[in-house]
């Protein structure tokens, strides 16, 4: 039984409670200066993540033609809608301007995506499923649990419900892996990495509120990074 989803989803939920309990007891100058701290780590992350390409064209072409089907899809605007929805049952009448529940869209879908589509969480959740072992998700949760107290004081106890969906993925992601893997090799892996580096830069950049990336509408470039990577090491490697 793997227990790193549940233990990296516990971190959040966690997370999130408390940070909304510390919400008013927090200064103000913590609350808007961490998120650029975890936008600046998910940089990091993620250039650590893009050096380890093995195949430069694969990791263009699965980020361009996947945020392409992303566009067409419109699933940058599906989730929007969803989240919009989601806040406006759990706002208290009146309370919100339209300016703030602007940045809370903005700021929810960058962490959905941080949390949920992070090749950290995924590569962990496939490793667990294959391996058993499930010390990249246990290291993951630590992260995850800061990062949901300091988001979870400015967007509130919404932020702890992402702990579902992340649950339910990385759950997914462990059960199919014995199904997966054995199909993969290790400049497929590599090449799927890469482009899961992209997309944490991508949301770093967004959280920073240096440039708003659509990252929802990268998210089908993960699924064409491994079948690209196959067809470009048999015709071309």
């Amino acid at each position: 039984m793997v227990i790193g989803p549940f233990i990296n989803a516990g971190a959040v939920l966690l997370g999130g409670v408390l940070g909304a309990v510390l919400s008013q007891r927090l200064p103000e100058r913590i609350r808007t200066s961490m998120p650029s701290i975890f936008g600046l780590a998910s940089l990091g992350i993620g250039i650590l993540l893009v050096i380890k390409c093995a195949n430069l064209p694969v990791m263009v072409l699965a980020t361009l033609l996947g945020a392409l089907i992303g566009e067409f899809c419109y699933l940058e605007k599906g989730i929007n809608s969803a989240v919009s929805k989601a806040k406006n049952l759990i706002a208290r009448p009146g309370k919100a301007k339209h300016g703030t529940h602007e940045t809370f869209i903005q700021n929810y879908v960058a962490i959905i995506i941080l949390f949920c589509a992070s090749g950290t969480g995924i590569f962990g959740s496939m490793q667990e499923g294959m391996t058993g072992d499930p010390s990249i998700l246990i290291a993951k949760a630590f992260l995850d649990f800061f990062t949901a107290t300091i988001f979870a004081t400015t967007l509130g106890i919404a932020v702890a419900a992402i702990c579902v969906p992340m649950l339910l993925i990385q759950l997914a992601l462990a059960t199919c892996a014995t199904l997966i893997l054995p199909l993969t090799t290790p400049a497929m892996m590599a090449d799927f990495t890469a482009v899961g580096g992209l997309l944490l830069l991508a949301t770093g950049l967004r959280i920073c509120g240096i440039k708003m990336f659509a990252v929802v509408n990268m998210l089908p470039a993960l699924l064409l990074a491994m079948p690209l990577s196959a067809l470009w090491t048999h015709f071309f490697a």
